[in-house]
């Protein structure tokens, strides 16, 4: 098995809800609380979760992006969460991110070759005078063409404008990517052709991803692990065909109940949650999931339950996740709480 590329230690990313003048914040927004996870050098991890949960916070926090409240980020061994400056530069250009909107994430004044050099000045092992030669064979990967290396973002189509930045995602010579949301803004048939090109690079370049996406239903097709996220915390990890045979956690099963079939006569309540994610100021006491559960009890409603382990890499927080996993439902006992 291989050794963790990243490794996160009860990793906190809060923000102050407040800014006094003098004394410190009276609150804070938890949008990442607690979390202790492993990606796994050559894997692509799914990260998945509703909106507002966390998940695009931890994906910056791990590249040093966001703020470190507290906690650990190890990137291959060396302990990043403390570093700035100087001595946090040379690990920025081995970990790169591709965002969700391509057409905000590149400058419509710079032609491909501009954006393209502007990244490669991070490799090292890049000279000036190769800028050209290496901005065309990085077209090369991402199947574009060598006679666009001079045109313009707008005059490309949506998905070639998110080739475009995962080629300037690898111009760095990268181990580690955070796709986050990289291809909700495309349409179906275009996803496929991006999610086809991500993992052929994985193989070819031996890249490690973590997939940030609110839709569990690609991270299937995608990942070889899913980490399940909900109000700032991780709640659930397994392997992927574990997690979609069989979920442990409430939250993942209503996610996986909610993914739709294309069946129109079938029509699945349990898909439905109930609710709003909580504000990560103020989260539920307890589990933070108890208040859209079918399944809460007392216990949940005054202990956070704590992490079970359920295989190598693979856990979940949830007091009654034996009774779900087994019997796949809970007895209700709404009324004797």
């Amino acid at each position: 098995m291989n050794e963790p590329l990243i490794r996160l230690e009860h990793l906190n990313t809060w923000f102050p809800n407040d800014k006094p003048i003098l004394g410190k914040p009276s609150s804070w927004v938890k949008a990442v609380s607690d979390v202790s996870l492993d990606i796994i050098e050559g894997e692509c991890l799914g990260l998945v979760g509703e909106s507002g949960c966390g998940k695009s916070t931890l994906g910056r926090a791990i590249l040093r992006l966001a703020p470190l409240y507290s906690g650990e980020i190890r990137f291959m061994g060396d302990d990043i969460g403390k570093l700035s400056g100087k001595r946090l530069k040379p690990y920025r250009s081995r970990m790169q991110m591709v965002f969700q909107d391509p057409k905000a994430s590149l400058n419509p004044k710079m032609t491909i070759f501009k954006i393209l050099s502007e990244a490669l000045v991070l490799n090292s092992g890049v000279v000036k005078e190769d800028y050209l030669e290496q901005a065309v064979k990085l077209l090369h990967l991402v199947d574009l063409r060598p006679e666009h290396i001079y045109r313009f973002p707008h005059e490309f189509s949506g998905g070639q404008q998110q080739r475009i930045c995962i080629a300037r995602a690898l111009a760095t010579d990268p181990k580690f990517i955070v796709f986050d949301e990289a291809t909700s803004a495309l349409d179906v048939s275009v996803q496929a052709q991006v999610i086809n090109l991500m993992k052929a690079l994985q193989d070819k370049l031996n890249l490690t991803y973590l997939f940030i996406s609110h839709d569990l239903s690609i991270m299937e097709h995608v990942c070889k692990r899913v980490a399940v996220m909900y109000a700032g915390e991780i709640i659930e990890v397994q392997d992927a065909d574990a997690l979609f045979a069989s979920p442990r956690h409430p939250y993942t099963k209503a996610l996986k109940n909610a993914v739709p079939i294309a069946d129109p006569e079938f029509r699945n309540e349990l898909g439905i949650l109930k609710g709003e994610v909580p504000k990560l100021s103020d989260p539920p006491p307890g589990c933070h999931f108890h208040p859209r559960c079918d399944y809460s009890q007392d216990i949940c409603k005054k202990e956070n339950p704590l992490v079970s382990e359920t295989g190598y890499n693979s856990w979940v927080r949830c007091h009654f996740h034996e009774q779900l996993w087994t019997k796949g439902e809970l007895i209700d006992n709404k009324e004797s709480s």
